[in-house]
């Protein structure tokens, strides 16, 4: 229970029946059970179920309490499924695994990621590995030939930089490819969609459809819309796609956490919980069925509906944590949705988007404040970061901060007047290191060669006292936590480029980068006491390695790090590959 709490939270007890009432999730064949009231523990998930395990023959690190590096050779697990000990003996009945000289980490928890779009995307064309137009045009040729069934054509993952398109994609490039029905892709971030002609008539998008606060509908010179709509506009024609049965909703969970567990993550902070997705998330808790453990931000609407009902610390044996909610400010710098202070320096027509009013955000940080929930706000551009920063202020000068940690997610661009704000009011900086070598391709660009010495600026942060939580932001970057620690150790791309790293002076040391994806992302979902290193009395999560992070060969990277083995709560959930 947090430290600021009075009194303990309530435990969750709304039933299946009213949290899809709320949603308005359309219910399959296959249907979740009836959940019980209460917080039952998963005795399936944790412990060994054969009494205590050491785990030896093996090149440890873990972080202590003081953030120092510490080495060992050997980890002693109790039934229970937590660290009794690191070189400890052993004494009798505790069953032996030969680690074989492997490394052996803590879990990695990664800060923000998207649970439900990354399992969605299994199913979906992802374009995510495109680097032209034709290109995205035959991937998409061949998964509606490939699906002639479905009634909508979705997918995620283009980017029109990468592309060197030199502008948005149209509708009319999707219809030459599929005109027989509806189609919407989604950009990589998240923030712009392009429809085909079909998507823009269903959703009733015309010349005269007016563009929502918020959201932008890229016009062509004559007005008409081109097919492209940029952050709020998107619910035009994400609106009308088909609802999700809950077993859609379970099976896009099950997919993300076997996808997450074989790259090494054991806990996740979800940037957008719905009221559906709290439900299966539960369940699956509940039944023992999660392999990996999920600190759930609940979108605003879920959060205004049932955050009252469901707030908790630790649901079933720590695998289940509801305590904070996500907002948007503004979008993307790739999609030019960012808000910035001033002009974009590659569009001096564009300062970005405000997706929700400063006032609104204001009194929504304060709402969530005074009901025990910790805040975390996306926030890109300059402007928006500042908006932020100005509303966590003013809610603490009403309110206090509690000691609930709230947070900046991505902190991407910041004036360099306002880094000092987020020691000032003692925010999180919930960043995702390979952002920097994902944006490198553009940032400058949009930003100028002054305001970039405020963003991806981890160093600034650090050397400041600002806890940086990492994460990947999946399924929009790689999911990979050791390319994120690639990233910002050497401020590189996969193949190196460029030279020396991109601005340099901003980069992590190893020992930071590894904190920044387990202990600090811990303490930022106010778990610190039970995951985020491998001490005496937390929970043993921890994964088997190839390669060491901290004494690479010359011939390898950070990022071809392998996962060989995951466990979570003393159990083994993952084998990978020959130890």
């Amino acid at each position: 229970m947090c430290e600021a709490c009075a009194t303990p939270p309530p435990t969750p007890t709304l039933t299946r029946a009213q949290l899809l009432r709320l949603l308005g999730v359309g219910v399959g064949a296959a249907v979740l059970p009836a959940l019980p009231g209460g917080a039952a523990q998963a005795a399936t998930t944790h412990g060994t179920g054969r009494g205590p395990v050491l785990v030896e023959n093996v090149r440890g690190y873990t972080l202590t309490r003081k953030g120092r590096l510490r080495e060992f050779s050997s980890i002693l697990i109790s039934a229970n499924g937590k660290v009794a000990g690191l070189d400890a003996h052993a004494g009798r009945g505790v069953r032996r695994v030969n680690g074989r000289g492997r490394v052996l980490l803590p879990g990695m928890h990664d800060a923000h990621g998207h649970l439900w779009s990354y399992g969605a995307l299994a199913s979906e064309l992802d374009l995510s590995g495109t680097r032209t137009l034709a290109e995205a045009q035959q991937a998409l040729a061949a998964y509606a030939a490939a699906n002639p069934d479905l009634t909508w054509v979705t997918g995620r993952g283009w980017n029109q930089v990468i592309w060197g398109l030199g502008r948005f994609p149209t509708a009319a490039d999707l219809d030459v490819v599929v005109s027989d029905r509806p189609v919407w892709l989604t950009r990589v971030d998240g923030h712009a969609g392009v429809a085909n002609s079909v998507a823009l008539a269903l959703a009733g998008v015309t010349r005269d459809t007016p563009d929502p606060a918020g959201g932008q509908i890229i016009r062509d010179a004559d007005g008409n819309p081109t097919g492209t709509l940029v952050d709020n506009a998107m619910g035009l024609v994400s609106s009308k796609l088909p609802a999700p049965t809950i077993e859609d909703v379970r099976q896009r969970a099950l997919i993300a956490q076997q996808k997450l567990n074989a790259v090494g993550i054991t806990s996740v902070s979800d940037a957008g919980t719905d009221a559906a997705g709290y439900l299966v998330l539960r369940e699956l808790a509940q039944a023992g069925t999660l392999t990996m453990r999920v600190n759930a931000f609940l979108t605003w609407d879920a959060f205004s509906e049932v955050g009252a009902d469901v707030r908790t610390d630790s649901f079933a044996a720590d695998m289940l944590r509801v305590r904070t909610v996500k907002l948007y400010v503004d979008g993307a710098l790739g999609s030019r949705g960012a808000a910035l202070l001033q002009p974009y320096s590659d569009d001096p027509a564009n300062t970005g988007l405000l997706r929700i009013e400063p006032e609104e955000l204001d009194r929504r940080v304060l709402a969530i404040l005074r009901q025990g929930y910790q805040a975390a706000v996306h926030a890109i551009g300059d402007r928006g970061n500042r908006l932020v920063l100005d509303a966590y202020d003013k809610a603490f000068r009403k309110v206090g901060d509690r000691g609930l940690r709230h947070r900046i997610e991505h902190a991407q661009v910041v004036a360099l007047d306002d880094i000092r704000r987020f020691k000032k009011l003692d925010l999180i900086a919930s960043m995702q290191p390979v952002h920097a070598t994902d944006d490198m391709n553009m940032a400058e660009d949009r930003v100028g060669p002054e305001r970039i010495k405020g963003a991806y600026a981890w160093r600034k942060l650090l050397d400041q006292g600002t806890v940086i939580a990492s994460g990947s932001d999946f399924p929009v970057s790689s999911a990979l936590p050791f390319e994120g620690m690639h990233a910002a150790v050497t401020r590189t791309d996969r193949e190196g480029r460029p030279a020396g790293g991109w601005y340099s002076e901003e980069a992590m040391t190893p020992v930071e980068a590894l904190r920044s994806f387990t202990l600090d992302a811990a303490y930022a979902a106010h778990q610190e006491r039970v995951i985020g290193s491998l001490e005496p009395g937390k929970w043993a999560d921890f994964v088997l390695t190839d390669l060491d992070p901290f004494c690479l060969p010359a011939n390898r990277a950070m990022w071809q790090t392998g996962i060989l083995r995951t466990w979570v709560g003393g159990r083994q959930v993952g084998e990978y590959g020959d130890l």
